[in-house]
C-alpha cells in the first residue's frame, strides 16, 4: 500500500511530504470557487516526486460548466490524476447520480489522457449511489484501519482519517505501478 494525503485550503502550503507518493489537492468548487493554495499545494508535492491529483467538489447542477471549470484550473500534466468529490455540499444537497456521473463523463472526454476517479464517503457509495459508476476508480472515504474500506466495491484510494490531515492509501505495489496506471489512460 502507497500512502498519500488529500490537502484543501484549510491545510498548509508547506504540508510535510514525508513517506508520500500521492497528494490529491483541492482545485476547484462548483464555477466559482478555486483553492487559493492550489499553485503552492502542487509545487510542494511536485518538488517531492509526489503523483499529483486533482479534485472537484461538485455541486448539483450545471455539470458541464461545472466539468470545465475544474478543467480550467486543473493543470494539465501527464500522469496527473482527476477526481471528483462527490457528497453533500453546504447548503444540504448533492448532485444526483445522474449529475456525478454526467461529470465524471465530460471530464474523461475533455482529458481523455488521464484517469478520472470518484470520491465518496461510504454512506454515499452504500447508499446514494445507485449507478456504482466511478470512472476509472472509486476512491473510498471510511474511517476504519487503512486498507480496509467496508465496501465490497473494488477501489483505488482509502482515505481512512482525518486527523491530523487527510490520509489515504492507494492500492498498488510501488509508486512506478501508480505512476504506469495514471500515465496510461
Amino acid at each position: 500500500m502507497l500512502r498519500g494525503i488529500d490537502v484543501s485550503a484549510y491545510q498548509s502550503s508547506a504540508y510535510s511530504t514525508a513517506g508520500l507518493s500521492f497528494v490529491f489537492v483541492k482545485a476547484t468548487e462548483g464555477r466559482s470557487y478555486v483553492n487559493p493554495k492550489l499553485t503552492a499545494q502542487v509545487k510542494t508535492a511536485r518538488d517531492a516526486g509526489c503523483v499529483v491529483g486533482f479534485y472537484h467538489f461538485l455541486w448539483p447542477g450545471n455539470i458541464t460548466a461545472q466539468a470545465a471549470y475544474f478543467l480550467s484550473k486543473a493543470p494539465e500534466k501527464a500522469g496527473d490524476l482527476l477526481a471528483v468529490d462527490w457528497e453533500t455540499t453546504g447548503d444540504g444537497t448533492h448532485a444526483s447520480n445522474a449529475e456525478k456521473d454526467r461529470f465524471i463523463r465530460k471530464v474523461k472526454e475533455l482529458r481523455p489522457d488521464h484517469r478520472v476517479l470518484l470520491y465518496a464517503n461510504r454512506n454515499f457509495w452504500l447508499n446514494v449511489d445507485t449507478t456504482a459508476y466511478a470512472g476509472d476508480g472509486l476512491w473510498i472515504a471510511d474511517y476504519v484501519t487503512a486498507g480496509e474500506p467496508r465496501v465490497k466495491a473494488k477501489w483505488r484510494f482509502h482515505q481512512h482519517t482525518d486527523e491530523p490531515v487527510d490520509k489515504d492509501v492507494a492500492n498498488f505495489a510501488s509508486k512506478a505501478a501508480l505512476r504506469a496506471w495514471a500515465g496510461s489512460a
